[in-house]
């Protein structure tokens, strides 16, 4: 172990900038096991809904195939991670592993550029997980609307989208207060009500004869889809939002400092829930192409699942369905809501968003942060269309997997760095296979998906993520400059 001056370099390198600098501790509590890591990961199978219908428009039955191979690609991208996760125990996934490679040791200055990189990377990654909430409160007013006309009648989308947006993140707000071992209690419910109908409205048709293979091989590709730089850099415009759902489960890593035994506990819970991913993408894409085919699914684009509940259950079927589907929203905004919280957290501790944002409760939660991500997400429900949001999110998430993969080859390649103990690691030469996906995010998934915005009309989605991801400029500058002063304070002049 290198030591310099006294000072645990490996030790100090696993810390946060606080912690390392002005002995203060990060807040969080090494509360929960893998087990309960992926009770609340474990939403990130339920991602796939928003894009069941448009994937389907844009590549018909070989939506399928995207999302096997964007499952993949997650496998690829989180043995990275997973190493990452056990060299840097107290960072928080993705946004705390960039900011512990992306900082320049013993720095005196103001402002650190290469920490600005690391901070940029947590900040894209904030706001790749963060319209999940605002995403999912906006479906959940869709079923209200759908399941009880009396509703209808009375409220409109919109009104009923803001209602369990109120109702849902104050809620959890108040779950998860005592820490995030109360939202994995949560989790292992909402995970049985939402796991268990997904699994029968899945699998059903095959039995009732509804399931049509036909359906899948006779259209497995537009018919006027050709092969030439336009589709290309549209399937990578697809693939930038597939990320956005089947690579996901890198969640998972984001409670390290939470985790008892995080060497351990990080690579069980990250793997198992990839595996649970790889079967819930393709199974459940396959079997609604298989019952509605492509024009079924272009007559319900929003609720694909409805139509197949219905048809292999009956009536009572897309009742089900609906409740169902209400449960894993509620599941999955979970998941968001506790990952963005601890992003920002992560953050304010590295100095890379002001302190106030790390400030935690008694029970070490970042219950500041989450009321925050909570208004903000009231603010985007006025956007009104999923898609929209998703698309404007999926530009962040490309931004933060491909620093962070870069940090991996980083970290790798510096001396300093590559003698960090590693309880997990990905097998020999992974620094290669990191540098081609992170190359894949930036800039091929990133140009994919402006291009695919721009073709659909949408640059204000574009234009929302630009704007989002810029903001993190000045705030970074004020965070620098507050940082600064509170060191000058703290450390007088002898």
């Amino acid at each position: 172990m290198e030591k310099e001056e006294g000072i645990d370099w490996h030790h100090a390198e696993q810390c946060s900038k606080v912690v390392c600098e002005t002995g203060e501790e990060s807040g969080l509590e090494r509360s929960i096991d893998w087990k309960q890591g992926l009770a609340i990961a474990v939403g990130v199978p339920l991602l796939i809904l928003p894009s069941i219908g448009y994937f389907a428009g844009w590549l018909w039955s070989a939506a399928i195939i995207v999302w096997g191979l964007s499952v993949f690609q997650g496998f690829m991208q989180n043995l990275a991670y997973g190493e990452l996760a056990t060299t840097f125990p107290k960072a928080s996934g993705l946004p705390g592993f960039a900011q512990n490679v992306f900082k320049t040791r013993n720095y005196t200055g103001k402002y650190d550029k290469s920490k600005l990189v690391g901070g940029f990377s947590a900040w894209s990654y904030w706001f790749a997980w963060n319209p999940v909430l605002a995403i999912f409160a906006i479906l959940v007013g869709f079923y209200l609307h759908s399941l009880f006309p009396g509703l209808a009648a009375t409220f409109s989308e919109y009104q009923l989208s803001l209602a369990a947006g109120i109702v849902i993140f104050g809620g959890l707000i108040l779950i998860n207060y005592r820490g995030v071992s109360s939202g994995a209690l949560v989790g292992y419910i909402l995970a049985a009500l939402a796991f268990i109908p997904l699994i029968i409205i899945a699998l059903a048709p095959y039995a009732t004869g509804d399931f049509v293979l036909a359906n899948i091989t006779s259209t497995w590709l537009p018919t006027d889809w050709v092969w030439n730089l336009n589709s290309i850099l549209i399937l990578l415009g697809i693939f930038a939002m597939a990320q956005w759902s089947a690579c996901a489960w890198e969640t998972a890593a984001i409670y390290g400092p939470e985790y008892k035994n995080p060497g351990k506990d990080v690579p069980k819970a990250l793997f198992t829930c990839g595996a649970i991913c790889l079967l819930a993408f393709v199974i459940v894409q396959t079997t609604v192409t298989g019952v509605l085919g492509v024009d079924g699914i272009a007559n319900a684009p929003i609720d694909p699942m409805l139509p197949v509940a219905q048809a292999a259950l009956g009536d009572m079927g897309s009742t089900v369905a609906i409740v169902m589907l209400i449960a894993a929203m509620v599941l999955i905004i979970q998941t968001a809501y506790l990952g963005s919280a601890r992003a920002m957290h992560s953050m304010a501790i590295e100095g890379n968003l002001p302190r106030v944002f790390g400030k935690v409760n008694s029970h070490g939660t970042p219950i500041l942060a989450m009321v925050v991500i909570g208004i903000f997400n009231l603010a985007l429900i006025s956007m009104g269309t999923p898609t929209a949001i998703l698309a404007a999110s999926a530009i962040g998430y490309v931004c933060a997997n491909g620093i962070s993969l870069f940090a991996y080859v980083k970290a790798k390649a510096d001396p300093h760095l590559a003698g960090l103990e590693r309880p997990f690691k990905a097998p020999t030469g992974w620094k290669n296979v990191a540098l081609m996906f992170g190359f894949f995010n930036i800039p091929l998934c990133l140009i994919g998906i402006i291009y695919l915005n721009s073709i659909e009309g949408s640059w204000f989605s574009t234009g929302v993520g630009i704007v989002v991801l810029a903001l993190y400029i000045p705030m970074w500058y004020y965070s620098q400059h507050e940082n600064h002063v509170a060191k000058r304070v703290e450390t007088p002049a002898a």
